[in-house]
């Protein structure tokens, strides 16, 4: 099953809808979702409840009683209830949802390719109506999808294929407005996430994901892994390499938990 789903299919579904939109500069994504969202969306804000407070990282894990309280309010009973998440448009922060609820032990897990700019150039309707709390039961529990530390990330920049997910000026260290050091994870390859999607925000097709990755390096037994500033983006990659066929770890501390560490390297400019 793809962890994708198009608007049509969506229609023929009656899953746990949860829209995070999210906005790393503002507003806020509450009021998005409050102007306007699929009928009987939940609001999951991802800064409280798909991340822990910053930290050692702007994003790191949430505990998983955070997520066990998330599930049981979107009235999630079991590992297999289906689930579909959907931001604005571009699915950057519906596909941190994405890879956070799959560690936390979920398995039906996908996302609306075009969010909600996709639902409504299709005709669909939008409400403002939050639903009332559900009456889940099931508990998250951690570690269903491998994890990277920064010693790990390391490894696999050294052997096999780490990517940055972020823009290329970010990653070359010319600007960097997020984090107080500039720069990458020397031997990573840049691999901005804003090139799987189209002008609309779709996914490119898997055949086009699998083409650009390759063009990379990857492979399909290969060590790949993905990291970008605070482990948001880094999910979208991931997402982009399984529409691809192409699996990947997170290392989901990312760049702004590699700086917390004067003594571990940094490198500048287009690559190494």
């Amino acid at each position: 099953m793809s962890a994708l789903i198009t608007v049509d299919e969506l229609r023929t579904l009656s899953p746990v809808l949860a829209d995070v939109t999210w906005n790393l500069a503002g507003p806020p994504g509450k009021e998005a979702y409050d102007a306007g969202h699929l009928p009987g969306a939940y609001f999951v804000d991802l800064d409280t409840e798909l991340a822990g407070p910053p930290g050692a990282g702007r994003h790191p894990l949430p505990d998983a009683t955070i997520v066990t309280a998330t599930f049981r309010r979107l009235g999630i009973t079991s590992a297999d209830s289906p689930v579909v998440v959907y931001d604005a448009a571009n699915s950057m922060s519906a596909a941190r949802a994405w890879w956070i609820f799959r560690y936390f032990g979920l398995t039906d897990v996908r996302v609306l390719d075009g969010g909600l700019a996709a639902w409504k150039a299709a005709g669909g309707e939008v409400g403002v109506e939050a639903p009332a709390d559900g009456a889940g039961t099931f508990t998250a529990t951690p570690g269903h999808l491998p994890v990277l530390d920064a010693d790990g990330a390391a490894e696999v920049a050294a052997k096999g294929i780490l990517l940055d997910a972020r823009a290329p000026e970010r990653f070359a260290g010319d600007v960097e407005p997020m984090d107080p050091v500039a720069g990458h994870i020397p031997g990573a390859t840049n691999a901005p996430t804003t090139a799987n999607v189209d002008e609309t925000g779709r996914f490119l097709p898997a055949a086009d994901l699998r083409a650009r990755f390759e063009d990379l390096g990857v492979t399909p037994d290969g060590d790949t892994a993905v990291y970008c500033g605070s482990g948001v983006t880094a999910a979208h990659e991931a997402l982009a390499l399984e529409t691809a066929g192409l699996p990947a770890n997170v290392y989901i501390g990312s760049w702004s938990e590699w700086i917390t560490d004067p003594a571990r390297p940094v490198a500048t400019g287009p690559g190494d």
